[in-house]
Parts: C-alpha cells; structure tokens; sequence
C-alpha cells in the first residue's frame, strides 16, 4: 500500500530517499543537485504527494458506497483516472439511485421511513456504520431524517411565532396597573385634570412658525416616552408642538400622566377622538370601514388559529399574517392619520409619529426638505444593508394574484414605511388621498379581504401612490420589533429608531440588548411607575 512507503528527507535538503514497505532492503536514492532542483520545487512535490494520497483515499471511500469492496487501493484509483486520461467521459461518482431517492415526493419517502428515522446526526451515523447500508439505503435514511427535522424546526418556529402574538396581543398587568392609577389620580386630584394646553399657550395650536408632531395611542407608557425623547434631543423645545390623540377610555389617564409631568418648554395638547368637531358630524369613513371590516375578519379569516394551521406557507409569513392580527392594526389610532388635514385645518405641515419610536436627535431639519410637490416623506423599505427588513416592495403587502390589484400596481414599485412621516397638508388638501384609501378599503371588504395582507400599510401604500418623497433612512430605522440582527452601535446611530414588530420594548418579549434605547427615557423613580412594578429588565 502506498500509505506504508516511508520518506526521508536529508536536513540539507538534498537527498530525497523512498522507502518501500514489506522488508525491501533497496532503496531509492535521489540526488537532488543545488543548481537543478530548488526549495520551492521540492515543497511542491510533497504537497502533490499529500494530495495525491488523499484523493486516493477519497477515492476509494466513494466505491466503497457502490458496493464495489473488491478493488484495491491502486485498482480503484486506476479505474477512476483511466478513464479521463483516455479522453473519455468521467461519469458522476455520486449513484444514480440517490438522485432517484431526493426528486422522489416528500410524502412517499416519509410515510416508508417515519417509524425508523434517525432523530439526530449521531443516531444516523451509529446506524450507517452498524449496518453498512446501499446508496439507496443511505439515501432514504438521510432524506427522512432532514425532512423529520424540517417540519420539526418548522412546527417550533410556527409556535414561537404564536406565543409572540399572544404575548404582544395582551396588555401586561404593570401597563393597565399604570392606567387604572393614572385615571384614579384624574378623579381625585385636579392638578391631573389641568388644561394642555394652557391658555396663554393655546394660539401655538395653530401657528405655523412651530414645529408640529402628531401623536395617536392608548398607550400612556409609549407616549411618554416618545415625547420625552422628542423634547430631550430638540435643540429648540420651547417651538415644539405635540399634539396627542387618544381614544375615550385613556384620555383621563393621558391627561393626568401629562398635567403631572409637563414636557416644559414644550407645548404639549391632549385630545380624545370625541373632542375633535369633525368627528361628530355625520358618517365617518374610516369607523365605517373598521366596523365592515371587523366583522368580514371573523367571517372569513378563522383568526391566529387558521393562519398557524397552514401546512405549505414558509414560517416568516406566517408571522407576517400573524402580526396583521395584532389589536393595533385594527385600532382606530392606526387609521387615524389618514384623516389628518381635517384633524388639523389650520396646519400646513406636520411629522406623525408612531408610540413604538424613540427619538434620538433634532428633527427639526425634517421642515428644510423639499419634497417636490409630494404630500409623504417617508423612508423606502427596499433599498439597505439589513435584506430582511428593507427589502419591502408592492408585491410584499398587496396580492398580485388578484386581478384587480395585478392590473393597477407594479409588483416592484419599492415599498415605504409609516411610523415617522412628514405629512405636507398644503398638498394632501390638493388631492383624493382620503377618498383613495377609502374606496380601496371597500374593494377589500367585497374581495373578502382579498387583496391585501391585513393591517394599514398596504391601503397606505396605495392612497399615498404617486405622492410620497423618500427621505435619507438615516430618519427611520425600522425593524427592533421583529429582529435582533440591528446591533446597538448602528441603532443609536440613527435619527429615529421603531420598534416595529412583536417585540416591543414595554413587553417581556423585547429584545434584551436593543430595550435599553428605549427605557432610557422612562423615570423609574416616578411613584406610578414603581407603584407598578415597571422596571427596565
């Protein structure tokens, strides 16, 4: 055997000497003259030899596996290489049956192997070399094992995905301890029910020469972070505007939180929906919609339920859908800002921002963009380093399938986010933005629901089409909520950060390294938040 020849090589390098195995008393002397043969050449030499004795090995191991045990080391080696050195055509060393086996249908091969499957690597291995199997043996053992450990990883993923959506679907007990708190301070205490503004501070309601935000939530908890991160970064917070809307239920817990913790320089309104004008007049688009559409959701959809037991769809759209459930996306708070030029008459220009943000720097700079005429200036989602997060395009949120949808849009056209927009009113008023996304919201109730994934993006992604201005992403950095690829360093070097996603930084589930950009603006020293038991981990 080639592997029992010994080789020695002279310390002055030489004299190469070969000696061959089985007693030979011979030998073969090279010498190796300084002129002819060099270092280099000689390096070169043995590490052909290694590599020549590797493939040979390799070699011999494939035929192995045929079945064919009978040729030696140099027979095998011989009838692998004759046939190239011939000129003739080297057939593929991997057995046709194993091909055979991996293009045979999934459920076939299961159904055979199930009951004997290896459940890990190491019980595979064991039972290989306890029987030395065929190649078709070999085949459909391995492609029962990696198919079992597929719908295994498959069915916990899914599961994950579940238990996050119930996790974010509730409200924890520390955030409806801090409401309960919060209202019961508003009915007892009258300096939680203070006017916000107040009066001498009411005319900044309606002056342009401020810089106006927009705020919708229930949530008191993210509001306040939000506007404190808002006014803390704000080189001039003495001309910031917040405007807060809420719903009925948290307006005496919202008004409280902020009478008793004034954002002073900054004017800071608190209105509930039944305060605005507008909204007791008549019908109201957007409720109507909402009330359709929560019914045709019950009729139609079959809720977290159905959507997890589908057998074929991939895990990451399965929570996609799974997230579409969430209460916030049916919540009127999300619709809102589709109403926002009869909301705010008087106003020109206005930043929306979402409660799962947090602000990092001055955005007053956000006034000096042009946008050309446009009414939205958002961030794409299709263009970026993270190919998870922006790689959002039409074809991401909206059915394409459906003809209605396939015959209006480009499934390319390059998505863009919500969560930190600048909203030209000026412009909006000038166009049928509102009507757009309330029409389309009708064609989605008479398709069943149809032609969109659920949540409000997508509507938005077709109302505001033709109308939106990208910004530098640099403004919105998107994704904390749903992946912890985003690392510290690059978080906190953008502008506004968005927790997107399930996991919130107000919840258990949040993402343990990325939760502390965000309860950095949460006193834990304030007597409602410790009477709550809210802490930063």
């Amino acid at each position: 055997m080639l592997k029992a020849m010994q080789l020695h090589i002279s310390p002055s390098l030489r004299h190469v000497t070969v000696l061959p195995a089985k007693g030979f008393k011979d030998f073969i002397k090279v010498k190796v003259g300084s002129k002819r043969l060099s270092y280099r050449m000689v390096f070169y030499f043995l590490l052909f030899l290694t590599f020549l004795l590797r493939f040979v090995f390799v070699l011999t191991a494939i035929d192995t596996i045929d079945g064919e045990r009978k040729c030696s080391t140099l027979g095998c080696l011989g009838k692998k290489i004759g046939p190239r050195i011939l000129g003739k055509r080297l057939e593929s060393t991997v057995p046709e049956v194993i091909y055979q086996v991996l293009e045979e249908p999934s459920d076939q091969t299961e159904m055979r192997t199930r009951p004997e499957s290896p459940q890990t690597l190491d019980e595979f291995i064991a039972e290989m070399k306890d029987g030395r199997p065929d190649a078709k043996t070999f085949a459909v053992k391995l492609k029962a094992m990696v198919t079992l450990l597929e719908q295994t990883t498959r069915t916990a993923k899914i599961q994950e995905y579940l238990y996050r959506h119930v996790a974010s679907s509730s409200i924890p007990k520390q955030l409806h301890c801090l409401a309960l708190k919060l209202a019961h301070e508003h009915s007892t205490n009258s300096n939680a029910r203070l006017q916000l503004p107040s009066p001498e501070l009411v005319p900044a309601l309606v002056d342009n020469s401020y810089f106006h935000f927009v705020l919708a939530s229930d949530n008191v908890l993210s509001a306040s972070v939000v506007a404190s991160s808002l006014v803390q970064n704000f080189l001039r917070p003495e001309k910031i505007v917040l405007h807060i809307i809420t719903d009925r239920k948290t307006y005496a817990p919202m008004q409280a939180w902020f009478s008793l913790h004034p954002l002073t320089p900054a004017v800071i309104e608190v209105k509930g929906l039944h305060h605005f004008d507008w909204f007791t007049k008549g019908k109201v688009p957007v409720l109507e919609a909402m009330e359709k559409d929560q019914k045709a959701r019950s009729q139609f959809r079959g809720g977290s339920s159905a959507i997890v037991a589908n057998k074929t769809e991939k895990p990451k759209i399965i929570a996609a859908k799974l997230q579409a459930l969430s209460p916030k996306y049916n919540s009127l708070m999300n619709h809102i800002r589709i109403h926002l030029p009869e909301l705010y008459p008087s106003l020109d220009k206005v930043v929306f921002l979402d409660d799962d943000i947090v602000v990092q720097t001055d955005l007053s700079p956000l006034w000096d963009i042009d946008m050309n005429g446009k009414v939205n200036g958002a961030v794409e989602t299709c263009r970026g380093g993270d190919k998870y997060v922006m790689s959002k395009r039409f074809k991401s949120y909206l059915n394409f399938s459906h003809p209605l949808i396939a015959r209006s849009f480009n499934p390319s056209e390059c998505a863009w986010a919500y969560g930190m927009n600048i909203f030209d009113l000026e412009a909006w008023r000038k166009t049928n933005i509102s009507q757009t996304y309330h029409y389309w919201l009708e064609q989605n109730l008479k398709s069943d629901l149809s032609l969109w994934q659920l949540g409000t993006l997508p509507p938005g992604l077709i109302a505001f089409h033709g109308h939106v201005h990208a910004i530098d992403p640099f403004w919105h950095m998107l994704g904390l909520g749903y992946q912890d690829n985003t690392t510290v360093a690059e978080a906190q070097n953008a502008g506004v950060i968005h927790f997107n996603g399930r996991a919130k930084p107000w919840l258990d589930i949040a993402f343990p390294q990325l939760r502390p950009l965000w309860t950095k603006y949460v006193n834990f020293s304030d007597k409602f938040i410790k009477s709550c038991h809210i802490r930063a981990s």
